[in-house]
């Protein structure tokens, strides 16, 4: 388990959890506001309360909003032959584009 408080703006790379059997990783949104995206879907807003998880082998990223500061818990799921593989990073491009018009909001509830 890992509690990760990025500040406004900071993100992670895109990147996978691997495993042939299990695995996965799972977000639990304590404070602040962020994001969760999925590699070609739409990004999900996390507030306190957001769960999230995360199936093995899917790429994936998650981070603060612009204007907020976000705490959160990252939970990796056992699994077989598990490993993270980092990718590249999210573009300031992808990253500005977050909107109303394409982000779900799933506030104390599972998303994924």
């Amino acid at each position: 388990m890992e509690i990760w408080n990025p500040w406004h703006g900071c993100r992670n790379n895109w990147h996978i959890h691997h495993a042939t059997k299990g695995g996965g990783q799972m977000l639990i949104c304590i404070g602040g506001r962020g994001w969760y995206q999925e590699k070609g879907k739409d990004a999900v807003e996390l507030t306190p309360g957001t769960v999230v998880n995360i199936p093995a082998n899917v790429k994936h990223w998650h981070g603060a909003a612009k204007d907020s500061w976000f705490s959160h818990l990252a939970l990796e799921i056992a699994g077989e032959n598990a490993s993270t593989e980092w990718c590249e990073p999210v573009s300031d491009k992808e990253y500005s584009a977050l909107s109303k018009n394409n982000y779900s909001l799933l506030t104390k509830r599972s998303a994924g």
